[in-house]
């Protein structure tokens, strides 16, 4: 955690981002003519909410516990100085997009009093799919109607994995009535929401949504056997989604709680500060994002080979974005291997320090000749792509040598599905990095700064919960409700 002070008569914006292996917050200042300033406080906390999916998903599941990420969430808040929680107007919250969970909205959460805070505590809900669920074969989404939307359907997309479920495990969506995002759950647990509301930018992640009309596809889905009555309801993207139900760790009741948004373009928000600026978010995956100009309507029909899509931002504009499946989670990957291989050889030594050391190895090695290819999930753009080494030789096979390659590599794929010239095509003229595994690994940094012929700078690790915060600090000075 780290807090820089604050004004005792000023009032905070809460931001929220419950991320694949973390969730962070943040609370801002508002000045007096409601300006953000610096944050004044954040926290972050593993959630370390991985388990193993049961029935016929198998090995290709991937699948999250809620009351961990709940867990995780309350540590955070707890973490928060009191007196600015108290003082918190409105809460702005972002999260992993494409992930679904389902619960009873009526039976979703118990609120209890735990010391002197008021907290919520799951129950009756399911795991929560991710987005790096595969259990959604190429020839299972071959099968699906073909959506009436710019974006394709890929594995991990929440109607995918509905229809999938519907179809290999119908009595396991009787007893819940409602369906969203992880932080769709949450903005509805502390609004006592009976039906949930979802932005655009989750219902567009899930696929089978029009993005022009706001609406889902319901025909298509209802022709196609789909349990429509799980959809949310969906608003734009910062409208309020209604007021806090209870106290909140000393969150007042009555509480303004915004629409949930993306992580995605809760980092762009937060980053960029000119048009011309393109993000570069690398966490546990890598999303490479510039704004398209105003008025910019995507083609009606994806293409599914395009490693570009074009996702909905603020104010009825788009992001174009590369969204690559490969980032962080193919440096845990390596690192895990490497530790089971200790572990195998007889010695202990634990992940955070392979990690240590294996940036270390690679900043002696400034340049390598061996080639990482990294994809181990594939792409949506090319599913079936495997992971590969090549150019290997005798002289290339030292921790620094792999390491460095397996960074350049992981820069390099999304360099390629997005290059600098396309970029500059569109008018981009600065790179912004953000997220966690830029944060926390310099080689990387090096890597983008090698491979995009721009200036770059770099944001901060808690980027998402500060774009949350300042989305709805937007929506607060325009007096949105």
């Amino acid at each position: 955690m780290a807090a820089a002070g604050g004004d005792a008569q000023a009032d905070y914006v809460l931001g929220l981002d419950l991320g694949t292996t973390s969730v962070k917050a943040v609370l801002l200042e508002a000045g007096p003519r409601r300006e953000p300033l610096m944050p004044t406080a954040s926290a972050s906390q593993a959630t370390r909410a991985d388990v193993f999916p049961s029935g016929e998903a198998g090995s290709e599941g991937r699948e999250q516990d809620v009351h961990r990420i709940l867990w995780a969430l309350n540590e955070c808040l707890g973490a928060l100085p009191a007196w600015q929680l108290r003082r918190v107007r409105c809460i702005g919250v972002s999260g992993q997009m494409h992930g679904v969970m389902f619960w009873n909205g009526s039976h979703a959460c118990t609120w209890e009093q735990r010391g002197p805070h008021g907290v919520f505590e799951p129950q009756r809900v399911s795991h929560l799919v991710t987005w790096q669920d595969g259990r959604c074969s190429s020839s299972f989404l071959a099968s699906l109607p073909r959506p009436e939307s710019h974006l394709s359907v890929a594995t991990g997309f929440g109607c995918a994995t509905i229809y999938w479920l519907s179809r290999h495990s119908p009595e396991f969506l009787g007893p819940f009535s409602a369906a969203g995002t992880i932080q769709d759950y949450v903005v509805a647990m502390l609004c006592g929401l009976q039906r949930p509301l979802m932005s655009e930018h989750n219902a567009a992640s899930w696929g089978y949504f029009s993005t022009e009309r706001r609406s889902w596809n319901t025909r298509i889905l209802e022709e196609s056997g789909f349990p429509t009555r799980l959809l949310p309801d969906v608003a734009e993207a910062g409208a309020i989604a209604g007021t806090t139900a209870h106290e909140w760790f000393g969150i007042p009741r009555g509480t303004k709680v915004g629409v949930a948004l993306g992580d995605l373009q809760c980092s762009v928000f937060s980053c960029m500060s000119q048009s011309t600026d393109a993000v570069l978010n690398v966490s546990t995956s890598v999303q490479l994002a510039a704004s398209m100009p105003p008025g910019f309507k995507p083609a009606e029909r994806p293409e599914p080979s395009d490693p570009v899509a074009y996702f909905p931002y603020f104010g009825r504009t788009y992001l174009g974005v590369a969204a690559s499946l490969n980032g962080g989670n193919v440096l845990a990957t390596f690192v895990t291997m490497l530790a089971r291989w200790m572990a195998d050889l007889g010695a202990d030594v634990a992940e955070g320090q392979i990690y240590e050391q294996m940036i270390r190895a690679a900043l002696t090695q400034t340049d390598t000749q061996l080639t990482v290819s990294p994809t181990l999930l594939g792409e949506r753009h090319l599913p079936d792509a495997l992971a590969s080494v090549s150019s290997i030789s005798p002289a290339a096979l030292s921790l620094g040598h792999v390491s460095r390659a397996l960074c350049r590599g992981v820069v390099r794929n999304v360099h390629t599905m997005l290059p600098s010239q396309r970029l500059q095509e569109w008018g981009v003229r600065r790179l912004v990095g953000s997220g966690s595994a830029l944060a926390r690994n310099e080689v990387l940094r090096q890597e983008v700064e090698r491979a995009f012929p721009l200036p770059v700078s770099y944001g901060r690790d808690v980027d998402a919960a500060a774009g949350a915060a300042l989305a709805m600090l937007r929506e607060s000075a325009a007096g949105g409700s």
